[in-house]
């Protein structure tokens, strides 16, 4: 686009003081957030916050996505989902879901799983992925909703059971293992994101420019390379299709939260 960019890195407070500093900023297209999926659908159900994220910031476009994959510790007794279900069912419990902390996407997939099957598993959370991972395979704890990019070199050497993937539809990378929407579990589209978000009142023109810009960007080869590795898939859109996909997933997150009581740390 003609000029230099800054990534600025704010953390803390699960991703809101990033959006926050975006939301506040001057609607000029010069401060764009990268939205994460759950900072946007999960955090304002998790959080009392200073702003609103829906009425002040903007979507602009999707970057990419990225499913998980449901694994679990090889000790366990279960080969697929139905098995792992009838399992639980009969041992209410007896087995402990890993996650890479409170409220992270990691924990609402394992969240959402027990709500849709009707099960009970003991929640382990960790600071990060790496350790809910690393847990998994030292059989701390036995399953996780884990990175597919991370979790496939292990399944592949048999230290950890793969059983689905979460996303509407089969990873490229692991194109043999169901979704979890064919093994029974309607709507079950569980997917990592990335976004653009400009603030709210950004001029049309800006939005359209910082749009385009971008979707040519990710169809670029080289970009798409670098993607993949990660275990991203490129996908863009419209700021309606983003926007229409950040209210109903926002929906779904906040009923889960609520109806487990989740409270972040």
């Amino acid at each position: 686009m003609g000029q230099q960019g800054v990534v600025d890195i704010r953390g803390g407070a699960g991703g809101n003081i990033a959006a926050e500093t975006v939301a506040r900023a001057a609607p000029d297209g010069y401060s764009v957030f990268m939205g994460f999926s759950t900072v946007l659908t999960a955090n304002p159900s998790l959080y009392k916050l200073p702003f609103d994220m829906e009425k002040d910031l903007q979507p602009v476009t999707l970057l990419a996505t990225a499913q998980y994959i449901l694994v679990m510790h090889p000790s366990v007794q279960a080969n697929n989902v139905k098995e792992l279900v009838a399992l639980l069912k009969a041992k209410p419990r007896s087995l402990n879901c890993a996650s890479a902390g409170v409220g992270s996407p990691l924990h609402l997939a394992c969240e959402l799983f027990q709500k849709r099957a009707g099960v009970e598993l003991v929640h382990i959370p960790y600071k990060g992925g790496g350790p809910a991972a690393a847990a998994v395979l030292a059989g701390e704890a036995q399953v996780l909703f884990g990175s597919v990019a991370s979790s496939l070199p292990h399944v592949k050497s048999g230290r950890l059971k793969a059983l689905a993937t979460t996303g509407a539809r089969r990873s490229k990378v692991a194109p043999d293992l169901p979704t979890m929407i064919e093994v029974g579990f309607k709507d079950f589209d569980v997917s990592t994101w990335y976004s653009f978000m400009v603030p709210r009142g950004t001029a049309a023109a800006i939005v359209s420019r910082v749009h385009d810009e971008t979707v040519k960007a990710v169809g670029r080869p080289d970009v798409q390379q670098l993607m993949a590795p990660q275990g991203l898939d490129p996908e863009t859109s419209t700021p309606e299709a983003l926007a229409a996909r950040i209210r109903a997933e926002s929906k779904v997150w906040a009923e889960v939260i609520r109806s487990a009581g989740i409270k972040a740390d």
